[in-house]
This record gives C-alpha cells, structure tokens and sequence, in this order.
C-alpha cells in the first residue's frame, strides 16, 4: 500500500468515528506501527486536517476537511461514475441534471492521471423501463423531506379506492419500476408506503411535522429490520 492511500485510509477510519479513537486502535486497522502512525498523523495536519488528541488520549477528526482530489482511488471515483450514471438515467429531470453537473465538477478537478478514468469505466447502469412520474411533483416530495414539511395527498390504492392522508414524508425510495414515498400516515397512524405514481394530487403543507426526519427513518429501521446504509 502507497503512503497517500493509508494516509486517505487513515482519514476515511477517522471519519468513521465521532469520538476520540486511540493510536493504537488505528495502527492496528492500518497494519502499521504506532510510530508510523503518529508521522502520518503530523502529516495530515500539516495538511490542513483538523486532527484533535495526542498519544495516549486518542485521536479525532473535526468536521470541516475537504480531501484534496488526488486522495481518490480508482475505485472511489468509479463508485461515483456508477451512482451518477444511475441517478442520471433513472432520477427526474432535476436529479439527472444534477447527477451530470456533479460528474463534470469532479472530473475537471481530477488530476491528469486520473482525468480520463470517469469515461473510461466499464461499469454500465442498465436500461430500465420508463416510470411516468411527474418531475413537479417527485422535486415537491424531495423538498417535503428536506424541510420535514407534512405533505396533503389524495392517493388510489391497489384496488382503485381514493383515500385524502396526510404524511410526514422522511424517505423516497428510487426503484426500478417505481418512486416510493416512506412516510408517517396521520389516518393510519403507523407509518406507509406511497407510490408516487399512485398520487392524484399533492399538495405541501405549512405545517412542519413534530418530530425530526432522522428519528422517524431510525424508529421506521428498526420496525422494517433494515440495516443502515
């Protein structure tokens, strides 16, 4: 292993932790001494990151450190050509404009060696039939979600009935063949799958819904036994 990926290794451990981690414990998972670890610890801050600790206290990562753009692997920057292509070929209009820009940014920061990997990857996203969504209303429920805002809808379940709900979107589910809405039924009070394909009409609300996003997906984890992703 060259020393800039151990160095980018030893970031990602510490990103992973939110709270002081030994010296010893990130040796261990590097496979390298703890001398060596203290030297790419120094490096790293003269860097620019914001390690926090000493030896023998543990170490942290403050937030704020942006990676210069020659610490990502070959792999990393493959794994972002795939989601982006993904995104780009299955996400509403908005989504696939921003999946392109964000590839395009990325790849004209990349350094020379690296410039030509993004269209040079073989990893393809398949073809996948066309899902009548309306863009209005899949960037309306996105936004729902972000702004933990209710959202009033008028839904047809699968025998055709109409029902008026009003939900506490948290999730949207990108599938093949459909966009799923995880939500907080008021009517139902439990929570709800929503097909967006199934929504006659939808409209925000200006109420925000009385508990975070991140404790609804949690509890809603927990229930489904979804591990987190």
């Amino acid at each position: 292993m060259s020393r800039a990926q151990r160095l980018l290794d030893l970031i990602q451990i510490l990103r992973r932790h939110r709270y002081p981690v030994t010296g010893a414990t990130l040796a261990t998972d590097l496979g390298i001494s703890l001398r060596s670890l203290y030297r790419d610890i120094v490096t790293l801050q003269e860097q620019g990151a914001h390690i926090e600790g000493e030896p023998g206290m543990g170490y942290v990562l403050r937030a704020g450190y942006m990676l210069p753009p020659l610490m990502f692997s070959e792999e990393e920057i493959e794994a972002l050509v795939l989601g982006s292509r993904w995104v780009a070929e299955r996400g509403d209009s908005r989504l696939s404009a921003a999946a392109r820009d964000a590839l395009a940014k990325i790849t004209a920061v990349l350094p020379i060696e690296l410039r030509n990997t993004p269209d040079a990857s073989a990893l393809l996203v398949g073809p996948g039939a066309p899902i009548i969504t309306g863009d209005l209303e899949l960037t309306l429920i996105r936004k729902a979600i972000r702004i933990e805002h209710k959202l009033e809808i008028r839904y047809l379940d699968l025998k055709g009935a109409e029902s008026s709900r009003t939900i506490w979107p948290f999730a949207l589910g990108f599938f093949d063949h459909a966009r799923v809405i995880v939500a907080w039924c008021e009517l139902r009070q439990t929570f709800r799958n929503f097909r967006a394909d199934r929504i006659v009409d939808i409209d925000m609300s200006e109420q925000r819904y009385p508990r975070r996003r991140q404790e609804l997906l949690k509890e809603w984890r927990a229930i489904e036994g979804i591990a987190r992703q």
